[in-house]
């Protein structure tokens, strides 16, 4: 039972899949093939581009909702009932995810490209640019939670618990943020594509994983280890699209990327130091609350982490596929791994800094 799980020590971590043994080459292979193909065959990559219905690039979508499916099954919203057990992990990471980050992203957005940049950057330029690291800032993990809790040794079920509930308030709370934090920098926020980018890859993955769940435990006459064989049998096809949207958002940035390397940088800059940021307050306030290690180190890995997925569909259906906002978030995605790999091997470090569950 849920129950017994979380009152109990987390199980070891299971052995890496070759996948998460490599996750950095295999998106450095992504990314590097995105570019050449956007450089090769820049036609092609445009004619996929124009492939879209109410600002909604249907390849992108696709691929986006084979990447995210897997995770949405294993969801378990029965485990919510569970929170009370132990709430500062998950007490953690929604005030860092919704109170903290959103907030701090458009802060550090606004003082670089207002303030620092000022004048190698057009104003126009800087706006979208905002906008891309807004809506990057304001989309906390979901998918990738998994493998950065398995990394830390964290717990399982806790985990799925923080994802739970993180997915039921991204519902009700991410347009809403992100409107407001567009609003506050004057980008005009075209409500009608926000919203209908959360309905198709918050809300229907949501509804459909849960129905999905639903039937293999039915069909299994109740054992929900069921699930986990099932979603295991989705595993290659959640990687294919996870590697495959890597390959087309860099391919559709291609020659931006490559004929202005400095402007990845100048995005890139404000992204780590949040990141960095983000996981220090985290940590530290896991740390001072006295968290258990494999509750603490997921806790604070979640805050940093960022639901790119959500980020670049958002970004591309509000401002366009080759918008510099597309690009902001794009930038997200290149710069998530190793920043998180590094964090995990800083959490792993400090291990025995924390009480132990």
């Amino acid at each position: 039972m849920m129950t017994q799980t979380i009152a109990n020590p987390a199980p070891a971590a299971s052995p890496l899949g070759t996948f998460e043994r490599y996750l950095s080459l295999w998106v450095l292979l992504a990314i590097l093939m995105g570019l050449g193909l956007g450089l090769a065959a820049p036609d092609a990559v445009g004619a996929l581009a124009e492939l879209e219905y109410a600002s909604v690039n249907l390849v992108v979508a696709v691929l986006i909702w084979a990447m995210i499916f897997p995770m949405m099954v294993g969801v378990n919203f029965a485990s919510v009932k569970d929170i009370g057990r132990k709430p500062k992990g998950l007490v953690i990471t929604l005030v860092v995810n919704w109170l903290v980050k959103p907030f701090t992203m458009a802060a550090l957005a606004v003082l670089f490209f207002d303030y620092l940049y000022a004048g190698l950057i057009s104003g126009s330029d800087a706006d979208q640019y905002i906008a891309g690291l807004i809506i990057l800032g304001a989309a906390p993990c979901t998918a990738m939670v998994f493998v950065w809790s398995q990394l830390t040794r964290g717990d399982p079920a806790y985990t799925l618990v923080q994802v739970s509930v993180n997915d039921l308030v991204m519902i009700v709370a991410f347009a809403p943020i992100v409107a407001l934090l567009l609003g506050v920098t004057d980008i005009v926020v075209p409500w009608e594509t926000l919203l209908l980018s959360v309905v198709l890859y918050v809300v229907i993955p949501l509804a459909a994983g849960a129905f999905a769940r639903q039937q293999v435990i039915r069909s299994n006459k109740g054992d929900e280890a069921a699930v986990d064989a099932f979603t295991g049998r989705l595993k290659p096809w959640s990687i294919i699209g996870l590697l495959a949207t890597v390959v087309l958002l860099f391919a559709f940035q291609a020659e931006t990327i490559i004929a202005e390397p400095l402007l990845i940088v100048l995005i890139a800059i404000p992204i780590i130091i949040q990141s960095y940021g983000i996981f220090a307050v985290a940590y530290a306030a896991a740390k001072a609350w006295k968290v258990p290690h494999n509750i603490a180190a997921p806790c604070a890995l979640i805050g940093t982490s960022n639901f790119f997925e959500l980020a670049v569909a958002v970004a591309i259906g509000l401002f366009g596929l080759t918008s510099g906002a597309a690009l902001a978030t794009v930038v997200g995605v290149l710069v998530e791994v190793p920043v998180m790999l590094s964090l995990v091997a800083i959490a792993n470090r400090t291990r025995d800094r924390f009480p132990q569950s």
